[in-house]
């Protein structure tokens, strides 16, 4: 199964590490994350956090470089996850990585993202995004969450440096988010994006059966536009959505339609993009190719052909395939587990290079 496979980086001899590292600045084609020092094993701690848009508290995860070997996975509920828990933390001072889940997702939707980049020399947190979550969607098309979570991607990274358990294992000058479909979105907002929640009446009436994105729009009727305004005011509500810590957003078939140019131009960071070829939830001529002009400081644009939305989040166990079986099918042609090796190899050599990480 992908998530017990070593990197490629790890079945190297330790020679040829070596001679990849001496070499990679002159051989273009190799590889930048398969040069990259890595460690025998990776740590997973569960963590709590304030949230301070509903005063409450949110569970979530910290992975991290481990001082002992990984030997399989743990199981985390449905998820077999590639991390030991408690194990000692490797020494060192590592970038930190926020991965911010979908709509109605899960603290552990992206462990195997969370995992291969903390073998890779990064701390990696992951949250429930509260009233959102796949127990929790209270607070769907609210400002609390459509607001409310990047506030709380901030609160995530105050917490961790904070705390004396990860604070010195934490560079503060090295943070970045991942996200994908709304946590894409709340990674564009983390990195300077300026939403419109007006645009989202101009897109349901392109798109009047999109009841995924518009059947809240449609159950508020004539209300729905001042409804908007109103979760629009909010955007100041708990503070600047943007946090001049975090350095570059990695994001995986965001929510993007809200930006306009002025919205997504406001972003100042590197951004690498992710997209499938035939996502019908996001429709990507709305969402990410819509997005992909209008980003100044974009790194990377990345189709995966014949894939649909599901295809982001991490391959499923055997039991998440039965629980979940829609989350968890693919497209002919699309092999996830393929998809993801492409997927995190991406994500270090992006982190690696937008945060400067060593």
């Amino acid at each position: 199964m992908a998530l017990t496979r070593r990197t490629p980086a790890a079945r190297m001899p330790a020679l040829l590490r070596r001679l990849c590292g001496l070499l990679a600045a002159a051989l273009l084609s190799i590889p930048l994350a398969l040069c990259a020092a890595t460690v025998e094993g990776v740590g997973i701690r569960p963590i709590t956090f304030p949230d301070p848009v509903n005063q409450g508290h949110t569970p979530g995860f910290v992975f991290y470089p481990a001082s002992t070997p990984t030997r399989g996975t743990t199981a985390f509920g449905p998820y077999d996850v590639d991390a030991t828990p408690d194990a000692a933390a490797a020494p060192g001072t590592w970038p930190l990585v926020v991965i911010s889940h979908g709509h109605g997702g899960s603290d552990l939707g992206h462990h195997d993202l969370a995992s291969y980049l903390a073998r890779h020399g990064f701390v990696v947190a992951t949250f429930e995004q509260p009233g959102d979550n796949f127990h929790d969607q209270s607070g769907s098309a609210t400002s609390k969450v459509l607001v409310g979570r990047a506030i709380q991607v901030r609160a995530v990274i105050d917490t961790v440096l904070a705390d004396a358990r990860w604070k010195a294992l934490i560079d503060p000058a090295r943070i970045g988010v991942a996200g994908f479909s709304a946590g894409g979105y709340t990674s564009l907002l983390v990195v300077g994006a300026k939403p419109r929640f007006d645009l989202f009446i101009g897109y349901c009436h392109r798109h009047p059966d999109d009841d995924e994105t518009c059947g809240p729009a449609k159950k508020l009727g004539a209300r729905a536009v001042a409804v908007l305004a109103d979760i629009q005011h909010d955007l100041t509500r708990w503070g600047d959505t943007a946090d001049p810590r975090v350095k570059a957003a990695f994001a995986m078939a965001p929510l993007s339609l809200v930006f306009d140019k002025a919205g997504a131009g406001a972003i100042d960071r590197p951004v690498d993009l992710w997209y499938g070829q035939h996502d019908h939830v996001l429709l990507p001529s709305e969402n990410a190719l819509h997005l992909k002009p209008l980003v100044r400081t974009l790194a990377q644009v990345h189709e995966v052909p014949k894939a649909d939305h599901w295809v982001f989040l991490a391959p499923c166990s055997a039991r998440l395939a039965k629980d979940a079986g829609e989350i968890c099918k693919d497209p002919p042609g699309v092999d996830r587990a393929k998809v993801h090796q492409r997927i995190n190899v991406n994500a270090v050599a992006f982190f690696r290079k937008a945060l400067g990480a060593h």
